[in-house]
């Protein structure tokens, strides 16, 4: 299991990580505080405050989906 820090500072960022998450065949996780949300819910994802560092959790592999989200690192990310 590999967790990532990743900030999505607006809902075009929000959407893209869900489809990005949504092209993978195992479960995703988003934590904020004591929230844990699916990460292919468009819905739950924006439910969360954007503003914060989210942690995702992976429960498989993707190279690619790692990749963009090593990508959304608090470190790579601007606050809107």
């Amino acid at each position: 299991m590999k967790q990532f820090k990743i900030m999505l500072p607006t809902v075009a960022e929000a959407k893209e990580f869900v489809a990005a998450a949504g092209k993978c065949e195992f479960d995703i996780d988003v934590y904020y505080n004591r929230v844990t949300i699916d990460a292919k819910s468009i819905l739950g994802v924006l439910s969360l405050d954007l503003t914060k560092v989210l942690t995702v959790e992976l429960h498989g592999e993707d190279a690619d989906f790692e990749a963009f989200l090593q990508k959304k690192a608090p470190e790579n990310t601007s606050a809107a």
